[in-house]
């Protein structure tokens, strides 16, 4: 019965240590829809036209340009480890009756190393036809990750860069003014994708001359909390809670092997 009762207590104990954890992780924050403007000041009203002047925005905030059809827009955000980012575009196209046919737009998303990161879903690419007012585009990217090999591609922590463009229409539409509208979101996927080891800085290119230049240059390169880098991960949470729960089981296994203690009778 004793030996019972302590294999009781273990698992109360665990369960009573596991379940802050998964509360934690259930009360995760989930993206904003598109368009939502709740919480989220006003956003940028221009895009750079190339990596080094891409417009900075916040992670929730709704960015938009004026532009003219053909031109490369650019906007940089931050992501974290752990977090989930998806970009959304939504363009504004012009009338019908000034289009000779219909169009194909493209979102791209770069890191701090300016290599392209490959959406796990969604519509990266769509052709607009000539009758269509507006077109929308999504991706979701891959976590971001605490560190990873030289060799591979791995998302990891640092700037992002979202590049918006048309990559087929009639030669007589070029020029013609368009509006985008793009957002980017982020939802944190806790310790599930962190790894051993991490980088020793974020991937922000420029983050020197952007501190430089003063707090609300510096601003639009990290996130609001600065950068995590590796530092906490409920991983620990269940690390401590699976090595204690170990221990219970060690001295419970013990108790049972042991027997009694006391020598057996004579006959």
């Amino acid at each position: 019965m004793r030996t019972v009762r302590v294999l009781t207590a273990a698992l109360l104990t665990g369960a009573g240590l596991l379940g802050p954890a998964g509360a934690a992780l259930a009360d995760a924050p989930s993206p904003k829809p598109s368009g939502s403007a709740a919480g989220s000041a006003a956003g940028p009203t221009e895009a750079g036209t190339a990596f080094r002047t891409a417009t900075p925005v916040k992670l929730g905030q709704d960015a938009t340009a004026d532009a003219s059809t053909g031109d490369y827009l650019y906007w940089s955000f931050p992501l974290d480890a752990g977090q989930r980012s998806t970009v959304r575009a939504k363009v504004e196209l012009p009338p019908s009756a000034s289009r000779h046919a219909a169009s194909t737009w493209r979102i791209d998303v770069y890191d701090g190393l300016r290599r392209r990161q490959p959406c796990m879903y969604g519509v990266q690419a769509a052709p607009a036809p000539k009758e269509s007012a507006t077109l929308e585009l999504s991706c979701t990217l891959r976590p971001v990750r605490t560190g990873a090999d030289t060799w591979s591609d791995d998302p990891l922590p640092g700037t992002y860069y979202l590049r918006l463009t048309v990559v087929d229409l009639p030669q007589e539409d070029l020029g013609q003014p368009v509006r985008a509208q793009v957002r980017a979101e982020a939802r944190d996927l806790g310790g599930a994708y962190a790894v051993d080891g991490a980088v020793a800085a974020p991937l922000v290119p420029g983050i020197t001359a952007a501190r430089e230049s003063g707090p609300a240059a510096a601003a639009g390169t990290e996130p609001e909390d600065g950068w995590a880098g590796g530092r906490w991960s409920d991983r620990w949470i269940w690390t401590a809670v699976g090595g204690l729960l170990g221990g219970l089981a060690g001295i419970a296994g013990y108790r049972l092997t042991r027997g009694s203690g006391r020598p057996a009778p004579r006959a």
